[in-house]
């Protein structure tokens, strides 16, 4: 463009000037983020699922929990205030939270995966997870291959779900769930046999009653990133990567990752 084409009456020119003078640069970033709300980060997740998300009236946000902690360090960092929208899973990872702007940001222990990506944008990584099995303590089942003729319950949409379909003998009998919510009350009542999820959600519920059991982790790789909408929201994503290396830079992530986890 030329000079001549946004040429603008002195007068004029110098009011601008003066504004833009007073704008912090923060909020010229935020412009450039999108967001759903003007200095608001909004966090949609699907909650329960700890020791990720779950309410937590004295947190600001009125939630706590790995996710939402981290996001809430992110969001202080980018100067923001935060807001956590609950969703299901799904709509987090089809892309449709994002494409009817609900969210600017999901957090929601989602799993990175190539399929996904043709939905959604993902964060670096900031979590490495596995899948567990949790049964009841009396049960007789040992591990994965003791579930012919037993009922599993997994997470809709899940890449448990996915690992099941791959490994789970050919008598089992998968039993999808909106989420832990459910599945977990489901094996206390006898409803299901046994869950396969992500680790770390069982280990909770395996601490929490010792009438629970882990008795089997399958490595697979897995890596949780925050989501965006799909090609949206690349500033947001660049931000959202700088402040995660700088938490992990300054101690803050391994601070929340203790608080939660309490090992390396």
């Amino acid at each position: 463009m030329t000079l001549a084409r946004w040429a603008r009456p002195i007068g004029l020119v110098s009011a601008g000037l003066l504004l833009l003078a007073s704008c912090s640069s923060d909020d010229g970033q935020h412009q450039a983020f999108l967001l759903v709300e003007e200095g608001m980060l909004t966090v949609c997740s699907e909650v329960p699922y700890p020791p990720f998300e779950f309410e937590d009236p004295d947190a600001p946000s009125g939630y706590s929990g790995f996710d939402m902690d981290l996001m809430q360090a992110i969001a202080d960092g980018l100067g923001l205030e935060m807001q956590v929208r609950v969703v299901g899973f799904d709509p987090l990872i089809d892309g449709t939270a994002f494409g009817y702007r609900q969210c600017d940001v999901g957090a929601s222990a989602i799993t990175i995966t190539e399929e996904r990506r043709a939905d959604i944008d993902f964060s670096d990584p900031y979590y490495d997870s596995l899948q567990s099995l949790l049964v009841a303590a009396d049960s007789g089942i040992s591990s994965i291959d003791d579930l012919d003729g037993h009922t599993v319950g997994i997470q809709a949409s899940s890449t448990g779900q996915k690992f099941a379909g791959e490994h789970l003998p050919s008598g089992a009998e998968l039993q999808p769930y909106p989420g832990d919510a459910e599945m977990w009350p489901a094996l206390q009542s006898g409803r299901i046999d046994a869950i396969l999820q992500d680790y770390p959600v069982n280990y909770e519920h395996e601490q929490d009653d010792s009438n629970y059991t882990i008795v089997e982790t399958f490595e697979t790789d897995e890596q949780y990133g925050f989501a965006y909408g799909r090609g949206e929201r690349r500033e947001l994503i660049q931000a959202v990567n700088e402040q995660l290396a700088q938490l992990r830079e300054d101690g803050t992530y391994d601070e929340i990752y203790q608080r939660y986890f309490g090992v390396d």
